[in-house]
């Protein structure tokens, strides 16, 4: 039995819910989950559906090509159909810092994640003994200011060769281009502690600890242009004291980062995030 999700959204307006329940109906489908959100200050409604298909004789393309001719045309709608049974492939994004790596690939074996890694993309060799210990393709690509046409083009063509449907920047210590943001647009996920933009640096947590912060946190977001202020995924925190020392806050930031970051890959692998006006709409 086939499942898909549909996520959509459109201008407010009287009988969109009533159409696309009766369209599901007419094609057989049953509907398992289902969710809606209007936006009133603009004036959005946003929904998120799932259903299965009980006639096995209708597909998923027939229905994504009849939706788009009915109900997406007749509401104008911005609209995705995905079949559920295809795990989207994730390329990592990685550095020197292990601790999200580690994470994510350790959900991944135990199959936490409804995802497929087909590669490693790195500008260090230093975690390459992580990937080969989990068997995945890694692939060291020179990333400085002298060179990044270059490793811009290494990137994409290793992205393409891997049929990569998004990223995720593992504490990838380097700026995107805006070719690569373009090429995957609200599909690069990032994480970063949330002490910017007050303290910005090498040694946020240093800096924060001299401060006497009560609380610390870790951002997700889908990378843009403007660095750090993409659309917001998921968020958390964890509370600290004058008891704390710099090195308890880095442990507690690093947890926070690959607390937030899994759930942020999940949600987005799940599909259910919508992007709209430089926020998201994240659905249960």
């Amino acid at each position: 039995m086939q499942k898909i999700t549909i996520l959509m959204h459109c201008k407010d307006q009287k009988g969109i819910i009533a159409a696309v329940t009766t369209f599901i109906a007419k094609v057989e489908g049953n509907i398992t989950y289902i969710d809606q959100h209007v936006d009133v200050e603009q004036n959005v409604f946003f929904m998120r559906l799932e259903c299965e298909l009980t006639n096995l004789h209708v597909s998923a393309e027939s229905i994504k090509e009849d939706f788009s001719k009915t109900i997406a045309t007749d509401f104008n709608m911005s609209w995705e159909l995905y079949n559920q049974e295809h795990k989207p492939k994730m390329a990592l994004f990685v550095s020197k810092y292990d601790h999200c790596l580690f994470d994510i690939l350790g959900r991944y074996s135990a199959n936490e994640l409804n995802i497929e890694i087909p590669v490693i993309i790195s500008n260090h060799n230093e975690l390459r003994s992580v990937a080969e210990r989990f068997n995945i393709p890694f692939h060291c690509v020179p990333f400085t200011k002298d060179n990044k046409e270059e490793g811009e083009a290494k990137q994409i063509e290793l992205l393409k060769k891997y049929q990569i449907n998004f990223i995720v920047l593992a504490r990838y210590m380097q700026i995107v281009t805006p070719k690569l943001i373009s090429l995957y647009e609200n599909k690069i996920i990032n994480i970063h502690h949330s002490f910017l933009p007050a303290f910005p640096g090498a040694k946020p947590y240093h800096s924060a600890f001299k401060r006497g912060v009560k609380i610390i946190g870790a951002t997700s977001h889908y990378v843009t242009e403007q660095l750090d202020e993409g659309p917001i995924i998921e968020q958390d925190i964890a509370r600290v004291s004058h008891i704390h020392s710099v090195e308890d806050f880095i442990m507690k930031g690093r947890d926070l980062e690959r607390i937030v970051l899994a759930r942020a890959i999940k949600l987005h692998a799940e599909r259910k995030t919508i992007v709209y006006s430089n926020k998201t709409v994240v659905f249960s």
